[in-house]
């Protein structure tokens, strides 16, 4: 049986930016299979500087390529599915990952890479 946390830690080191969790209001424009396109309102459940976990309506296809709009600047992000997680009332854990690199589309400041390294400090001691 597969240890919960080793699986993590091994998932967090593949990240390319630390996960912040934070909802914010998004609108998806999906194109359904027929080409007709439909809109989603939702909202992030975690977000980092290449993309967001959020919830949407299935079906959904790993790698469908969608439009994610920040409801709070108007600014819209072209995206694709990279990850499909547990179902939360009827509505599926999707990972989406920008298209081109947008760090600014949270109007966040991420913390730096070495966060996540506490009890690891290598300074010596202060002296008292």
């Amino acid at each position: 049986m597969p240890l919960p946390e080793v699986t993590t830690n091994k998932k967090a080191a593949q990240r390319r930016s630390q996960r912040l969790l934070l909802r914010v209001p998004v609108l998806v424009e999906r194109s359904a299979r027929g080409g007709q396109a439909r809109q989603e309102d939702t909202e992030t459940l975690a977000v980092n500087a290449h993309g967001a976990l959020i919830l949407l309506d299935p079906p959904i296809e790993d790698g469908e390529h969608l439009s994610l709009t920040n409801k709070k600047t108007g600014e819209m992000q072209a995206c694709r599915v990279v990850y499909l997680g547990p179902v939360e009332s009827g509505r599926t854990q999707a990972g989406i990952e920008f298209t081109n690199p947008s760090p600014q589309f949270w109007r966040i400041a991420f913390p730096p890479e070495d966060w996540a390294s506490y009890g690891k400090d290598t300074r010596p001691p202060a002296k008292i």
